[in-house]
This record gives C-alpha cells, sequence and structure tokens, in this order.
C-alpha cells in the first residue's frame, strides 16, 4: 500500500564518541519491473580505488604488450586457497585455455542451469547466482557481458559487487585451481564455459580467500549483487499471503531463496563434520574416480548430464524425498496451473549442485503432469532432467523448507504494483571498545554510549483505508567486512537495534533517559548474521535508532539504512 514518509537521518554523538558520517541519500523510483531498479542499481557507479588502475587501462595495457594479466593481488598460490590450514595436496593453478580447447566465457546467455557446485561449501553463493541469472539488468551489472576469451583477449576479466553503499570493480586474471585437469571449485555444465568461476573467484578475492566462502547466509550475496535490502522468514511462522508474498518478490525481479535446517543450526554450506583438508581429500577421490571413469578428457557436456560430475558436500544430509538438510536451493519460479479443474500453487526451485532433486509429487517424472497439456508445460518450462530444478507444489514446499529469504530490490517489492519513489540514507559508523560499543539494553550502563541516529518521522501514511495516523517505513543494519577478517580470528557479532522517541532533545541521550523511558521499536531479535532488517509503522514523532552488539566492548564497522518514501535529508 502507498505510504508517505518524511525521515531524516543524522548521528548524534557523546563527547569521545565516534561520530560516523552520511555517505549518500538518493532518490529512486520503484514499482513495475522497468523502475524498480534506480533506487539501488543506478544509485552509484563503481568506485576504483585513485592508486589502482582500472579493468580498461589494465586490459589496454596487456594488449598493447602482448601479455597475459596476473593478479599481483590475488596471486594463483595457497594464500588465495585457504587460510586455516595446509592442504597437503597440490592444485594446478591453470587459465581455461589450458584446462580444454575453444573456451568460452558465457554459452548461450548465462542460465541458472549453467552452475555446478564444487567442494567449497559455498551453496549459499551460488544459490544467489542462480537468482541472479533470472534477472538479466541485474546480471550484466554484475557480469559485464563484453567480456571474451577470443576478441581482445588478454586473461584479465573483471566483475561488479555492492559493497556497504558503493559498486566496486573487482579486476581478476583467469587462473583456476585445477586438479587432474578439472576444476576445483564451482563449474559450468558445459566443459568450457567460465562465467560462474570466474564469477567465484572474483568474489573469493572480495573477501580475501576461497575458504572464506565457506559457509553463509544467501542472503549476503544477494545483497552484494544488487544493494537490494532483505526479509527474512521462518517458513513455520511466515504470514498468511506468503505465496503473494513469493508471488510478488518473483515478479518484481527480486532474488529469492529457501533452505532446510538440518536441525544443528549449521548455516548454508557449512562444514561442521569436516575440515577443509577432509573435504579436499575426498573430492580428490572423486576427481580421480571420474578419471578413471570418463579417461577423455575432451568429454563434452550433454544436455541431461554435465560433464565431469562430482556430487560435493557430503556433510548435508540427503533426505529421502530427494531434498537435503542444511542446504541452500534458489527459488526460480512461483506459478498456479489448473490440475484435474482445480488450481494449484507450485513453487519452482533449483539446487546449485545441478543434480539430485525432489522425488516427490510435481518432480520432473511425477504422474501429475499427465494430466498438463503441452503448452501448459512449455510455460511451465517442465523438463525431464537432471539438472537440479524441480517443481514442487506450495503445500510440500511449506511443509519441507523452513527458511525464506527474499532480496528486494526496494521496499515496495512486495506491495501493490504502484510506482513510488524511495529515498535510501546510509549511514557508516563503528562500535569502539571503552567509547561507543555499549551492547544492547541488558547492559544500562554502557547501553547510552552507542551511535545514535536521529529518525524524523513527519508525514502519515497515505492510506485512506487506514485510520491510524502512522508512518511506515524500514531500518537496516549491517556488519562489515567480518566474513573477510575471518582468518584473524573474525565471526559475525550478534546485532540488534532498538528505537526510542526523544522528546524533543537535540542531544547525546544519557544513562538516565533509558532508564525511565521504553523503547518504542525494535528488531525481534539480536542475531549472528551480517544484516537484519525490520519494517515498522510509528506515529509521527523524532526518534533516536540506536544499533549495537548485543555484548558490549566489541569492535566492529557497520552501516545503517534507512527506507523511506519521500526525500530523506540528513542533518
Amino acid at each position: 500500500m502507498p505510504s508517505a514518509i518524511n525521515a531524516a537521518v543524522a548521528q548524534q554523538t557523546a563527547a569521545g564518541s565516534v561520530p560516523s558520517a552520511t555517505v549518500s541519500t538518493t532518490e529512486g523510483t520503484g514499482g513495475g519491473t522497468g523502475g524498480i531498479y534506480s533506487a539501488i542499481i543506478s544509485r552509484n557507479q563503481p568506485i576504483i580505488k585513485v592508486k589502482e588502475k582500472t579493468y580498461e587501462e589494465l586490459h589496454k595495457k596487456c594488449l598493447e604488450q602482448n601479455i597475459l594479466y596476473e593478479d599481483p593481488d590475488f596471486p594463483p598460490n595457497e594464500s588465495s586457497l585457504f587460510y586455516s590450514q595446509k592442504i597437503p595436496i597440490k592444485f594446478e593453478w591453470k587459465r581455461p585455455r589450458e584446462i580444454c580447447e575453444n573456451p568460452r566465457f558465457i554459452i548461450g546467455g548465462a542460465n541458472r542451469t549453467d552452475i555446478c557446485q564444487g567442494e567449497l561449501g559455498d551453496c549459499w553463493f551460488l544459490a544467489a547466482i542462480a537468482c541472479l541469472t533470472l534477472n538479466k539488468k541485474l546480471l550484466c551489472r554484475v557480469i559485464p557481458h563484453d567480456q571474451s576469451f577470443i576478441q581482445n583477449y588478454a586473461g584479465i576479466f573483471h566483475f561488479q559487487f555492492w559493497r556497504y553503499g558503493d559498486w566496486v570493480d573487482v579486476v581478476i586474471d583467469d587462473c583456476l585451481p585445477t586438479y587432474n585437469n578439472q576444476l576445483v571449485f564451482t563449474k559450468s555444465s558445459q566443459r568450457n564455459e567460465f562465467w560462474s568461476a570466474l564469477l567465484e573467484k572474483a568474489y573469493a578475492k572480495l573477501h580475501g580467500s576461497y575458504e572464506a566462502l565457506k559457509g553463509g547466509n544467501t542472503t549476503e550475496a544477494m545483497e552484494d549483487f544488487t544493494g537490494g535490502v532483505t526479509e527474512f522468514y521462518e517458513i513455520k511462522d511466515a504470514p498468511k499471503d506468503i505465496y503473494k508474498i513469493m508471488k510478488h518478490a518473483i515478479d518484481r525481479g527480486s532474488l529469492m531463496a529457501s533452505s532446510i535446517d538440518d536441525n544443528l543450526g549449521f548455516s548454508y554450506g557449512s562444514a561442521p563434520r569436516n575440515s577443509i583438508g577432509e573435504q579436499i581429500a575426498r573430492m580428490v577421490k572423486q576427481l580421480e574416480n571420474a578419471q578413471m571413469s570418463y579417461p577423455t578428457v575432451d568429454y563434452q557436456a550433454t544436455d541431461e548430464r554435465p560433464a565431469w560430475t562430482i556430487v560435493p558436500m557430503q556433510y548435508e544430509t540427503r533426505m529421502s524425498c530427494g531434498l537435503v538438510k542444511g542446504h541452500a536451493y534458489s527459488v526460480t519460479a512461483v506459478e498456479e496451473t489448473i490440475f484435474k479443474g482445480e488450481k494449484i500453487r507450485l513453487v519452482r526451485l533449483r539446487n546449485p549442485w545441478g543434480q539430485v532433486e525432489w522425488n516427490g509429487p510435481w518432480s520432473d517424472k511425477s504422474e501429475e503432469w499427465n494430466f498438463i497439456d503441452e503448452d501448459e508445460k512449455i510455460r511451465l518450462q517442465h523438463k525431464v532432467v537432471e539438472d537440479g530444478e524441480f517443481w514442487i507444489s506450495f503445500q510440500d514446499f511449506m511443509r519441507h523448507f523452513t527458511k525464506l529469504e527474499i532480496c528486494n530490490l526496494t521496499p515496495d517489492t512486495l506491495e501493490a504494483d504502484k510506482l513510488k519513489t524511495w529515498t535510501v540514507s546510509v549511514n557508516e559508523g563503528r562500535w569502539v571498545r571503552g567509547c561507543s560499543a555499549g551492547g544492547c539494553r541488558n547492559y544500562p550502563d554502557t547501553f547510552w554510549t552507542n551511535p545514535q541516529y536521529r529518525l524524523k518521522l513527519l508525514e502519515e501514511d497515505d492510506d485512506p483505508e487506514d485510520e491510524e495516523v502512522i508512518c511506515s517505513f524500514l531500518v537496516a543494519l549491517m556488519q562489515k567486512n567480518r566474513r573477510k577478517e575471518r582468518k584473524l580470528g573474525a565471526n559475525l557479532y550478534t546485532i540488534g537495534f532498538a528505537i526510542y522517541e526523544m522528546h524533543g532533545t537535540k542531544h547525546h541521550l544519557q544513562k538516565d533517559f533509558f532508564l525511565y523511558n521504553a523503547s518504542k521499536a525494535r528488531s525481534k531479535t539480536y542475531i549472528n548474521m551480517r544484516e537484519i532488517s525490520e519494517r515498522f509503522r510509528l506515529p509521527p514523532s523524532e526518534y533516536v535508532v540506536i544499533p549495537s552488539t548485543y555484548d558490549p566492548h566489541q569492535e566492529g564497522e557497520f552501516i545503517l539504512r534507512v527506507f523511506s518514501e519521500k526525500s530523506s535529508l540528513s542533518e
């Protein structure tokens, strides 16, 4: 529903605290697949550090000198692979031209079925890639398509990611880790296609190593592909209109993924039962078996099954119905069809492995398809092929899956199809021990020292059916650089935020204020995720948003984003 908000966001700092600057306050248009991108995609151009040469400069230099690019910042050695332990196996870094004949960057368009997971534990990342391929405008933003192994080839490629408020251009060479002439990590279903492997390498460089990608939430990569804002649903507690929410998300070009808890609380793609060394050792054995099965290195992939298939991630639990616990799936379609005279809701998902599918009702070979005419099968893109993608009834989806993640390009993605103008205010901040790392409200002696951001809600929602005088807005808190700092022992902090009414004061709120005033709103929980977000409806007034870690004295950087509909001013 449409709403009207005028929000002003600014940070108040106590004496000795560390101020943070408002990075950007930018306006864009939401609504409709042609206009939803402007608030997120177009608001920032790629950021290039002044001291670094651009992709264009490096590419031109390599062509002029007739050399292949070698990346000094992400070299082809163990430092780019793993940080927790040394692996007693020697990988060979090879360029695609050394792996196969006639390598190609993209063959016939980048598709969700191109992606096959390796032995890294980054199914969360690959599920996001599959979603990305469904949105061609986003895809071309992240993966510039004017790259080739033929025309002006110089061994250099680049990809673009949203990084804490800005778009960054990540330049890499095309050396990839191999064993027995096979890619170790992500690969395409077609042996001579390399866009997905190179995208994974660029993302690994962004975070410092391939190992840094092990385990995560799909929302992280979705946000890095879009700059969007993520909403997270526990399916057992999902709203009654969750199907409508999913349908709106797909129609608006949002990225969406789902997963099944493994009952042990591990994040997607993590390997609690296996060290990196054990995973790689198992993978090498599989590769050697594959080498014996397929002795010809020129073996080509077919439409039915990818070449050199390795079933990865054995620590994830495969159920008798074909689904895998502790594993992330891309949601690639949400549709309705007529079955025996009745309307039935369907969800299409994809396993990043590129194989292992649901085998229940509406699976590829199930009898339900015998009652669907050919035109409808074509509309639903039904295929009987082991490619990791399958249909499942919405009822079975709700029964088996436990989590749903939706990355919206603007906050109105899931609402009515109306054009809206959104303002995104991005504020940087830091928690500093002994200064501004006060922990949550459970620590009254230090909570007041946390950074404080002023929020002015000046106009009520424009909803004639709602008699309440209410303003709607969305707050998203993201902690920075924790994945990249894993090699230094960093983990995600448990984070959250609270919102208090300020009662006219213009100064940093002190300890006594919080002893006598309750919060007007807050995040549902404190949780160790990179970003948490929440929608709120509050009366027009002046508020303060206080982001914090759960425990005090934890140092780190963050960004706080506030999404509102009308012009947002920073003080």
